[in-house]
């Protein structure tokens, strides 16, 4: 389904879920799904995707005519953008110079504690060159700006952004919605797959694994008897899972489910 350019579909952004009933997809679910599966940079329709994404971010082309309005949408696609790449190759030139000029931003927010709103709209307006306008701009709790700054933060500010994220009582946007710092009462259901998707971003950061040990103990407690995790036939999302062909079977849900949450909880007990 990928167009000759790189792309899929007519349009870059949404990460809601596809239409599978009309078989319309965007370039961000196509990507997201990809990474999910294995894919990485090294496979030709990423590395076929990630150089339109540069192309994109050098000025070089568009990435499609999609516009919304309300808030600045060439510096949020500049964000969207630097986010993907840097997803499948952290180092590439024009994703750093996204990740450096927000980085600065989130050093200026805290950096006399916690989260300082004033400084985030002066630095914002001072690295822009513009002032927030509303949408998403206020604020920096989502999938982009957690994705994009992997690895750029200073390890004072690291923590600071952990904790801010973490206990942000709307969630991490586009990834889940409430405080990571509260798990989900019931473990079989698509609500643990949004916040397992969460702890899996997080855990992009050093400090991340030392700062959800309470996350580890509640997926180790939620262990099957055959030291199997299961969540339920309802979590195949079409996104996170399923991993495998089908579900039809209940051992490959319970082999998806175990390979997922297994490697989260290996990444989380690295420092707990």
């Amino acid at each position: 389904m990928q167009n000759p350019d790189g792309t899929w579909g007519s349009q870059f952004h949404t990460l809601s879920m596809p239409d599978r009933r009309q078989g319309l997809i965007t370039t961000e679910q196509a990507l997201r799904r990809l990474k999910i599966l294995g894919f990485t940079i090294e496979d030709e329709p990423i590395r076929r995707a990630v150089d339109c994404m540069c192309a994109c971010l050098r000025g070089e082309r568009k990435i499609d005519d999609y516009w919304e309005k309300g808030h600045d949408w060439a510096l949020f696609t500049r964000l969207m953008l630097g986010a993907w790449v840097r997803e499948f190759t952290p180092e590439e030139p024009e994703a750093l110079d996204v990740a450096r000029q927000w980085a600065r931003v989130i050093e200026s927010t805290f950096a006399n504690g916690g989260c300082d709103r004033d400084a985030y709209r002066e630095a914002y307006d001072r690295e822009f060159n513009s002032p927030i306008r509303g949408g998403r701009e206020r604020d920096f709790v989502d999938f982009y700006h957690v994705s994009l700054l992997k690895g750029m933060l200073s390890r004072e500010t690291e923590s600071r952004f952990l904790d801010h994220v973490m206990g942000n009582q709307e969630g991490i946007y586009y990834i889940c919605g409430g405080p990571v710092l509260r798990v989900p009462e019931v473990f079989a259901s698509r609500e643990t797959v949004r916040y397992l998707s969460a702890l899996e971003l997080l855990l992009g950061y050093g400090q991340a694994a030392g700062k959800l040990g309470f996350a580890a103990r509640w997926i180790e407690e939620n262990r099957g008897p055959e030291g199997l995790w299961d969540l339920g036939p309802k979590a195949g999302d079409g996104v996170r899972l399923p991993l495998s062909d089908s579900w039809r079977k209940k051992g490959a849900r319970q082999a998806d489910c175990t390979q997922w949450v297994g490697g989260i909880l290996a990444r989380l007990r690295e420092e707990n």
